[in-house]
């Protein structure tokens, strides 16, 4: 079976081929900037050429379509599709995936990269196959998706080939076409249709019906009907013309990303702002204002280890430009890797006239350039991939959970002060000694739900959760012989738990600690930076910088309206910040009082010179 794509170099092509053995053609390029042209056969996952007359259709395979001219092994180890890899160096903390569960008062970061304050999905019970039909809809497909079938649990074996791999999508972030549709790959996800989702996304397909309620023992191969209408098994068709001649199809494929794919899992809303992706109520990153997209800072190859712009990120990536994908790399020349990489795509490098060389040392860039601006309060946030946005059929009220604040100024692993998102977990665990472990949800959820008889479904909140219902429910909880040590409740950076005798107590826990990530957009302009007006931005008995206020998110009524100060993030004694911030109420005085007692000395120094003057004066005259 012979497969052909149309190059604009086809000449050249043939002979770059056969001068990188070993090399697939898709990862060899002879210099030109211009696109090749797509056009192609599909295959399915077997890789098996697909015509449009077979009966059934069958959606194509990314796997193997693509992978006749890429190197899908080498890129299925980038940094979108690696987090379940046990070798791959974290990186610094990044948004987890957040599962929420308002019926049993539980928001909780999760990640199978080892980042400090989240727990792994397994903990909660969370299978791979679970793990992708809940988040799935924000991922590129591979990672753990492209796994499923390794797993000791037969049920879950048997389920995988029902529904299929999560592959890598490439259309996801490479279809240039506008009816590249993430929109319709969530739905795919949430009906377990893995296999037909990235056919079902594309602008030349449509797939109808779900694995959800077919047996495990359904082949797609051999379609069958069911008298019940409520189970419908997926079908695909594509639309006409869509083959050529040939029985080839065109993908409309770019090399660099458009902005517009990584919006789609990448985007924030800042709540209590009204602020949103619109033109005309929100400004953009300073960036993208001057004709720049998120590729030309964050930079892959053919191994797609994706630049993430952080300035350590260089002792962690294996991708050679990270160390050059900084703010300083590129804004300061003295920072930079080398001469070539200073001022890149025309930065300009800033002066920083007046500022005490003290805030480079204890500040990132971010903190002043970065994120919402300040206000005595931080703001709530939605993101993509918390709150399914861009999405149908989710809930899209102020109060859904999770809820995420932002910006807090918390201090980094490298003791700099950097802008973050922040959310309070809230779950239930067992502890035993320090180590304090989730509780499976198929445990505590029938458990739970009970107790808290939740009915504010219409909004996603929290329920309001007494003390009496989480004294019952800890109760409940120790009575169930799957749980070998005590059970515990985590909420607003307390854990919660009984006494001997039976009473409720809470005390401060590791695990009950909010969970932090920086952020870096969007960038403001110099004149929208902290500081651009004056020293009391951030330096007054007031400064938002400091002394903001950070809402304790909780269920439980006893914790309403309680609050944290910014500064107990940053590893800063409030008194003496306080007493700081103070000195600049008197220093415009002390300015003031500085100059004239230097006129003052100036004069009395003008003076003594002026007799001292006269005295030598005389003195001269004398001797004639």
């Amino acid at each position: 079976m012979t497969h052909t794509i149309i190059f604009c170099w086809l000449t050249f092509a043939a002979s770059a081929a056969a001068d990188t053995e070993g090399k697939l053609l898709g990862d060899v390029s002879d210099g030109s900037r211009a696109i090749p042209v797509h056009l192609h056969p599909i295959l399915d996952e077997e890789g098996e050429e697909i015509y449009p007359d077979d009966d059934p259709l069958l959606p194509f395979s990314t796997q193997k379509t693509c992978g006749e001219c890429h190197s899908v092994d080498k890129i299925s180890k980038g940094w979108h599709f690696n987090a379940a890899e046990p070798n791959v160096d974290p990186g610094r903390p990044g948004e987890p995936r957040i599962y929420v569960d308002a019926a049993i008062a539980t928001q909780i970061p999760l990640s199978y990269r080892p980042w400090p304050g989240t727990f792994r999905p397994e903990q909660l019970g969370i299978t791979p196959s679970q793990f992708v039909r809940l988040f799935g809809k924000h991922m590129p497909g591979g990672g753990i998706g492209r796994t499923l079938e390794e797993t000791e649990d037969p049920e879950e074996i048997m389920r995988s080939y029902l529904t299929g791999k999560l592959e890598i999508n490439c259309l996801t972030c490479h279809n240039a076409h506008p009816g590249q549709d993430q929109a319709e790959y969530a739905v795919q996800i949430a009906r377990e249709n893995f296999r037909w989702a990235a056919a079902a996304a594309c602008e030349f397909a449509c797939v109808t019906g779900s694995t959800t309620n077919l047996p495990d023992t359904y082949d797609y191969r051999m379609p069958e009907f069911f008298d019940d209408p409520k189970i419908t098994p997926p079908t695909l068709r594509y639309k006409p013309n869509t083959f050529d001649s040939k029985n080839q199809i065109f993908f409309d494929i770019v090399r660099e990303v458009p902005a517009q794919r990584c919006y789609f899992c990448h985007s924030t809303i800042d709540l209590d702002s009204q602020t949103g992706p619109e033109k005309w109520t929100a400004e953009q990153d300073v960036h993208l204002s001057a004709g720049l997209t998120c590729v030309d800072c964050h930079r892959n190859g053919l191994a797609h280890d994706i630049t993430r712009g952080y300035v350590s990120e260089a002792s962690v990536s294996t991708n050679p430009f990270a160390a050059a994908s900084s703010c300083q790399s590129c804004h300061l020349p003295e920072e930079s890797p080398s001469a070539s990489t200073a001022g890149r795509l025309g930065a300009p490098e800033p002066k920083h006239g007046g500022i005490p060389p003290v805030h480079f040392d204890k500040l990132t860039c971010t903190a002043c350039h970065s994120g919402p601006l300040l206000k005595q309060k931080t703001h709530r946030l939605k993101t993509s991939q918390a709150h399914a946005l861009g999405t149908l059929n989710v809930n899209k009220s102020y109060e859904v959970l999770p809820h995420i604040t932002g910006p807090v100024f918390a201090e980094q692993p490298d003791g700099k002060i950097a802008p973050h998102n922040l959310i309070w977990p809230a779950f239930w665990a067992s502890i035993r000694g320090r180590e304090v472990v989730p509780i499976a949800l198929e445990i505590i959820r029938p458990i739970a739900a009970k107790v808290i008889e939740y009915t504010s479904t219409h909004t996603g909140d929290w329920p309001n959760l007494t003390a009496e219902q989480l004294t019952k429910i800890l109760a409940l909880l120790s009575s169930q012989t799957a749980i070998e040590a005590e059970p515990v409740y985590i909420c607003a950076g307390r854990l919660h738990r009984l006494d001997h005798s039976g009473q409720l107590i809470s005390q401060g826990h590791p695990a009950a600690k909010p969970y932090l990530w920086p952020i870096a957009h969007n960038v403001r302009p110099t004149a929208q930076s902290l500081g651009a007006g004056r020293c009391e931005d951030c330096h007054s008995i007031d400064a938002a910088f400091s002394f903001g206020q950070v809402p304790v998110d909780s269920p439980l009524a006893l914790d309403s309206g309680s609050a944290k100060t910014m500064v107990e993030f940053q590893d800063i004694n409030p008194f003496y910040m306080k007493i700081f911030d103070v000195s600049f109420v008197f220093r415009p005085l002390l300015k003031v009082v500085a100059l004239g007692s230097s006129a003052i000395l100036a004069a009395i120094l003008l003076l003594y010179g002026l007799k001292a003057l006269s005295f030598i004066a005389r003195i001269l005259v004398g001797k004639d």
